[in-house]
C-alpha cells in the first residue's frame, strides 16, 4: 500500500462559493439531489430513487449515533458568556453510562472565552422535568486543546436530561448562523439512536423511513453500527502536506453480529457516510492486530492515524477481509462480548486499499478536507469529475447538502 503522507493537501481545493453551501436542509429529505458515480460515468437523480441503483441483497450499514446538545452556556456575575463544548466523556468514559448519570459527570472540552474564567465555578439555573435545579461547572487541568470541565447538579435527574433542557445542538460552524428549533429534528437522522456526537454523520439525513422500507423492498440487508462524530471532523487540514495533520480518534462500538453479517456477506458492504466507512475499515485492521497478538485488550484495538499503511506493509501475506473479520469474530466470542467497543484515528487518503466498502453513500465535502482525501481514494482519483459536475449541475453541497452515490 502507498504511504499517503507527502500528499499535499493543496491538490485537493476547489473553488465552493458561499451560495452553494446548503443553509437549511430542503423541505422533504428524499428528495434532494443524487449524483450518480458508476466506473468512471456521472449521472443524476434523485435521492428516494437510491434504492434503483442498489445490487439485490447487498449489505448496507448505517452509523446510528445521535448528535447531543454539546454546547453549554454559562454567564458569569459579570455578564461575561462561557461557552463549554463537550467533546468526549472523561468520567464516566463510557458512552452510555455517561447520558445515564446522576448528579456528577466530567468532559473533556473545548471552552469558549476561555481569558474570561478565572477558574472559579460557573453556574446556572435550569427547569429539568419540571424540576428546577442548578449546574455547576467546575475547570480542571488541560488535556491536549481541550479541558477537563467537572460537572455537578441536584435533583435526581440524567446528565441526558440536564443538556436536553440547557445544551445547545452544535450546528456546523460554517453555516454561519445560530442553532434554530428545526435543526433539533433536521441535523439527525431518522435512525438516530445512541447519544454521543457532536456532528451528524450527514450522508444519513436523506433518508426517509420511505427510502428504508424501498430498500427493504429491494432485499437490501439494513445494520448498524455506531461512530461517535467528534469535533475534529470540521478541522482543516493546514500542513503543506498530510503527514502533519493530526487526526481526530473517534469512539465506535460494532455488535458481534454486525461482524457475523459481514462475513456472511463475503466482507462487501455499501456504507452510509465517511464515519461508517472509517468504522468498517478499521475493523480489518483490528483482525489483523488479534491475528498478530491473540492476548490484545479492546483498548489496544485502536487503529492509529497511519497504522493501516504500516501493517499492510509489513506483513508477510495479504490476509484477506473476510480472514481478519473471521479472527476479530473469534476474538469477541472468546471474551463474551456481544459488542466491540473501541476507537478509531485512522486516515483514509489516496494509496489506500479499500477492504470492506464496495458502494458509499457521500455528501459533498470541503475543499482541502480529510474527507475530501477518503472520497479520492475511494474513486481512484476521479473526484475531480465528480465535483466538477456537482458545481455545473447545482447540487447543494455540505452537512444539508445534496448526496452522491459511489461504485468504484
Amino acid at each position: 500500500m502507498e504511504d499517503p503522507r507527502q500528499i499535499h493537501i493543496s491538490d485537493y481545493n476547489y473553488p465552493l462559493p458561499d451560495e452553494r453551501i446548503a443553509k437549511f436542509p430542503i423541505a422533504q429529505r428524499d428528495h434532494s439531489k443524487l449524483l450518480v458515480y458508476r466506473k468512471g460515468e456521472v449521472s443524476e437523480d434523485l435521492f428516494y430513487h437510491l434504492p434503483d441503483y442498489l445490487p439485490k441483497g447487498a449489505l448496507m450499514v448505517f452509523n446510528n449515533t445521535k448528535v447531543i446538545q454539546a454546547r453549554l452556556h454559562f454567564r458569569k456575575d459579570t455578564g461575561a458568556l462561557i461557552e463549554i463544548f463537550l467533546l468526549e466523556p472523561a468520567e464516566p468514559a463510557d458512552y452510555e453510562q455517561m447520558f445515564q448519570t446522576d448528579g456528577h459527570c466530567a468532559w473533556y472540552c473545548l471552552v469558549g472565552n476561555l481569558k474570561k474564567w478565572k477558574k472559579e465555578p460557573l453556574t446556572r439555573v435550569v427547569n429539568v422535568r419540571e424540576k428546577t435545579i442548578t449546574v455547576t461547572a467546575v475547570r480542571g487541568e488541560v488535556h491536549g486543546t481541550s479541558h477537563r470541565i467537572d460537572l455537578q447538579w441536584d435533583g435526581d435527574v440524567s446528565f441526558a436530561d440536564v443538556i436536553d433542557a440547557m445544551g445547545e445542538l452544535p450546528i456546523p460552524p460554517y453555516l454561519n448562523r445560530e442553532t434554530q428549533e428545526s435543526d433539533k429534528t433536521t441535523y439527525q437522522t431518522v435512525y438516530s439512536k445512541i447519544k454521543g456526537s457532536v456532528a451528524a454523520p450527514t450522508a444519513g439525513l436523506h433518508f426517509t423511513s420511505e427510502v428504508l422500507t424501498a430498500l427493504d423492498e429491494q432485499g437490501i440487508e439494513r445494520e448498524e453500527l455506531t461512530l461517535h462524530v467528534g469535533a475534529g471532523t470540521f478541522r482543516p487540514v493546514k500542513s503543506e502536506r498530510i503527514e502533519g495533520h493530526e487526526m481526530h480518534t473517534e469512539y465506535i462500538s460494532v455488535r458481534r453480529d454486525t461482524v457475523e453479517k459481514l462475513i456472511r456477506h463475503d466482507a462487501c458492504a455499501i456504507a452510509v457516510g465517511t464515519t461508517s466507512v472509517r468504522t468498517l475499515e478499521s475493523l480489518y485492521y483490528m483482525g489483523l492486530k488479534v491475528l498478530r497478538h491473540p492476548e490484545i485488550t479492546e483498548e489496544q484495538l485502536h487503529v492509529a492515524q497511519w497504522e493501516p499503511y504500516e501493517i499492510v506493509n509489513s506483513e508477510k501475506r495479504i490476509v484477506n477481509s473476510v480472514e481478519a473479520l473471521k479472527a476479530l469474530a473469534a476474538w469477541m466470542d472468546a471474551r463474551g462480548l456481544e459488542v466491540l467497543h473501541s476507537s478509531t484515528q485512522i486516515i483514509i487518503a489516496p494509496g489506500y486499499e479499500y477492504k470492506i466498502v464496495k458502494m458509499l453513500v457521500t455528501n459533498f465535502h470541503q475543499p482541502q478536507s480529510t474527507l475530501l482525501l477518503l472520497v479520492s481514494a475511494f474513486v481512484k482519483g476521479d473526484w475531480h469529475k465528480i465535483y466538477d459536475y456537482a458545481l455545473a449541475h447545482d447540487f447543494r453541497f455540505l452537512s444539508y447538502g445534496d448526496s452522491s452515490l459511489l461504485i468504484p
